[in-house]
């Protein structure tokens, strides 16, 4: 059973010192049996961080519209039945299960807070300039924000894929951006600077491997890396390859899209 000073003492491996910023993604699962569950992990977390966030996103509000932009990555007018499930956005609407529960429990963690963007909101405790970057325009400014303070990602049980941060190197890259549309009670809401897909971040793995630093706690592997020399990392690949990170499922209407036109939908980065 691993138990919060196990956590606490890994982390610490990784030169977590409570002086750092950082934005995590973990998969409690992954661990194997944590005593306290996701609250351990969050607690554990907050003890070696001067700041943290997770995204609690809500795909739960988006809308497919009959119409829109083209090139957008989208079949419009494919919406008739999903569109019925659509909630209205709430503050303290819970993360998709997508996120997991690490990132629900952060959500409801008696001092944090919560960005107010109806797709892509964060979560966070001690981290309030952070939430605050960001905007509908700006749904990956946080990011920015950490970036800029020399914060940390952290990926506890999971790849990759699951690292938001890639996106907002991508966009500084200057790769195309999407639009998506949410259900808010002012109405429907276009969200610029939507990303593309993440199915082939692992890629990325042999550039990075040099400033990851690496520990295990039980069955999962947890990973720690710079921001800065990741978002320095996406935009050097993307400047040599534009297709790099691309995936190739030939479904994959984002990644079509981004293949065809290199530039970006909505607003210019």
């Amino acid at each position: 059973m691993i138990q919060f000073r196990d956590l606490v003492n890994a982390l610490r491996e990784l030169s977590l010192d409570g002086t750092q910023l950082a934005i995590a993604h973990a998969s409690l699962s992954a661990f194997g049996h944590v005593q306290g569950g996701s609250e351990t992990v969050v607690g554990a977390l907050l003890s070696v961080t001067d700041g943290l966030i997770m995204p609690t996103f809500t795909y739960r509000t988006m809308l497919t519209p009959e119409s829109g932009p083209p090139g957008n990555g989208i079949s419009y007018g494919s919406g008739t039945d999903t569109n019925l499930l659509t909630e209205f956005y709430r503050a303290d609407m819970p993360a998709d299960p997508l996120m997991g529960v690490v990132a629900e429990a952060l959500r409801q963690h008696p001092q944090a807070q919560r960005s107010k963007h109806p797709i892509y909101s964060f979560a966070g405790v001690d981290a309030e300039d952070v939430l605050n970057a960001q905007s509908l325009a700006e749904p990956f400014a946080p990011v920015g924000v950490l970036t800029e303070s020399q914060g940390v990602v952290l990926l506890l049980g999971v790849d990759q894929t699951s690292n938001t941060s890639i996106h907002y190197g991508e966009q500084l890259a200057g790769r195309k951006q999407f639009i998506r549309w949410a259900l808010t009670p002012k109405g429907v809401q276009e969200c610029p600077r939507w990303p593309g897909c993440s199915h082939r971040f692992e890629a990325i793995l042999p550039k990075l491997d040099i400033y990851t630093s690496k520990t295990q706690i039980g069955n999962a592997q947890v990973q720690l890396i710079p921001l800065t020399m990741l978002i320095r990392t996406v935009i050097e690949l993307i400047k040599q390859n534009p297709l790099a990170l691309l995936c190739n499922q030939s479904n994959c209407q984002r990644c079509q899209a981004v293949g065809r036109s290199p530039g970006s939908i909505g607003k210019a980065p």
